[in-house]
């Protein structure tokens, strides 16, 4: 196993490198200084790490909820097997065959699930072995489970020791919150208004769950901060009654934007944070009707404070799926859009919603919230700090990436599109003054380097020596982004070709990221399982069976 690609133009911003003609090496499945073996001539191509994605959603129980849910999904792309690969189905929601096949051709080798119950962990696992190619890991769900919420107050220590062992007993990568106390008041047909709302049956806020785990998961050392999906997500007004206004459901005036949520959010902690898919949290105005960008507060907010990064849910204008453990949002959704609809509770864990939704240029709430996940990107100083996503499934399918680049690259493609897009998107955001362009160097720190640094993935995102061998080389035209993109000239993956001519020559399992951390399950804790979950304890935890090709990382 022996390559040396030759002659490429290399953009490795983690070793600093800008666009320099060298030669990369491999050897053994890593980047070595020499190397006698296959070659690729990489003249008048460019040369990056393989694509790190920080946020997606591919496989778990919710995710095979979401197939089940949309047959004419299913219907709407089948793509037939070949030599090498196999036939897979799934528009806005692939099997997990089509899932790794599809992420390779744009590039990518490593990729996080962003949400799993554990109780669904087994699942999850499961599903991530089946996906071909791709080195993964998953957050493991905690800002509404039960014994964070019984100990995040007052009880540091015994929260300390259970988020460590719930880590362990999932095979969890980091710790994941969505809506923090809304989706627990939601099992009682409830949510949060704000971070110092009371938790149904728990002294505790949606502030001081936050705070406790930020604080935790830098105690531990663990590799990545806490993924946080904020409360209010997609909430422009407050929601005391639902009122029709032009044919469509809106919901009341009378309350701030969401962004005002985000921004808070991020000021109340100086603890690691990420923030995810923030275009769903940037929102401004009263209400549908006049919704508005509140990227420019929320971009600020992440400019003044280092430990923040965050990735932007690009809205792509197409079919999506939106699936989220936010259960009470996905209710909302459900009556804004009129769609079928499905709600799924985890006990003492999680809950989750899954609405299908269709994203259109000519809607002006739509056209706004396009601009916002741009703005956002654009507007936020540092590259290292923000990272393209599409939230996939919620905002668009991931293989939409190579046109959210070119939009990110190209005052002019913005403003094509802001030309057919309803006046809203112009007047109700600021992107159509944003003269900032990605270049090349800055799309390799927001799709590689910075992603794999914030993951503390220190083998990945880079091309230097030790580093894994997973390499994208493209042919590059400034002219045609999207198609640049789209299918890799080349990838290797381990020190093997996997993708040739962007179609996929090779078929291989990948590596489950994990974080090994300590922590043992407590006889109080014990005696809660065996009071409110319907398993056995001995059933819970993930055994490594479920990992046949696994890396560690060690900590606490």
């Amino acid at each position: 196993m022996k390559m040396i690609i030759k002659n490429g133009t290399v953009y490795d911003p983690l070793n600093e490198i800008n666009g320099e003609k060298m030669d990369i090496c491999a050897k053994d499945g890593k980047i070595a200084e020499e190397a006698h073996g296959k070659k690729i001539d990489a003249s008048g191509l460019v040369v990056m790490p393989g694509g790190v994605d920080i946020h997606t959603h591919i496989s778990g129980s919710k995710v095979n909820s979401g197939r089940s849910l949309r047959p004419e999904d299913h219907r709407k792309d089948v793509v037939p097997k070949t030599d090498v690969t196999r036939s897979g189905v799934g528009y806005t929601v692939p099997n997990t065959f089509l899932t790794g096949y599809r992420y390779a051709q744009l590039g990518y080798t490593t990729v996080m699930e962003a949400a799993q119950a554990p109780l669904g962990a087994r699942h999850t696992h499961e599903e991530l072995n089946d996906i071909p190619i791709l080195d993964s890991g998953v957050f493991t769900l905690m800002g509404n489970n039960h014994f964070v919420l019984k100990y995040a107050n007052d009880e540091p220590e015994k929260l300390k020791n259970y988020v460590s062992w719930l880590l362990r007993a999932s095979k969890g990568y980091a710790v994941k919150l969505v809506n923090p106390g809304g989706v627990e008041n939601w099992k009682w047909g409830g949510d949060v208004d704000s971070l110092d709302d009371q938790i149904e049956n728990y002294e505790v806020t949606p502030r001081e769950v936050i705070a406790s785990l930020a604080r935790i998961n830098d105690e531990l050392g663990l590799p990545h901060s806490i993924h946080l999906h904020c409360n209010n997500l997609g909430m422009p007004g407050n929601r005391d009654t639902l009122v029709e206004t032009a044919g469509m459901f809106t919901e009341s005036l009378g309350g701030p934007g969401n962004y005002e949520t985000t921004v808070e959010t991020g000021e109340s902690t100086k603890n690691r944070l990420h923030l995810t898919h923030v275009q769903f949290n940037a929102y401004g105005g009263e209400s549908w009707a006049d919704l508005s960008s509140g990227a420019e507060e929320v971009a600020e907010v992440v400019n003044k404070n280092d430990n923040i990064s965050c990735d932007i849910g690009q809205v792509i204008f197409d079919d999506v799926t939106t699936m989220t453990a936010d259960g009470p949002w996905q209710h909302r959704l459900y009556k804004l859009s009129g769609k079928k609809w499905n709600n799924h509770d985890v006990e003492m864990e999680a809950g989750s919603g899954i609405v299908p939704y269709k994203f259109k240029k000519s809607n002006a709430a739509n056209a706004v919230q396009w601009t916002i996940g741009l703005e956002v990107a654009l507007l936020v100083d540092d590259p290292w700090r923000v990272y393209p996503t599409t939230d996939h499934p919620n905002a668009g399918p991931f293989y939409y990436y190579p046109k959210m680049f070119g939009w990110l690259m190209s005052e002019d493609l913005r403003n094509e599109v802001l030309e057919d897009a309803p006046k809203a998107a112009s007047s109700r955001s600021e992107l159509g003054s944003i003269e900032r362009e990605y270049s090349l160097y800055e799309i390799a720190i927001a799709t590689r380097a910075g992603p794999a640094k914030r993951l503390g993935l220190e083998n990945k995102g880079h091309l230097g020596v030790g580093a894994d061998a997973d390499v994208a080389i493209y042919d590059f035209d400034e002219d045609n982004i999207e198609k640049s993109f789209s299918k890799a000239k080349y990838v290797i993956k381990d020190g093997e070709l996997v993708v040739k001519n962007g179609e996929v020559v090779k078929n291989k399992k990948g590596k489950t990221l994990w974080t090994k951390t300590e922590g043992e399950i407590t006889d109080e804790m014990r005696e809660d399982f065996s009071k409110y979950y319907t398993i056995e304890m001995k059933n819970y935890p993930v055994s490594d069976n479920y990992l046949p090709r696994e890396e560690a990382i060690n900590c606490g």
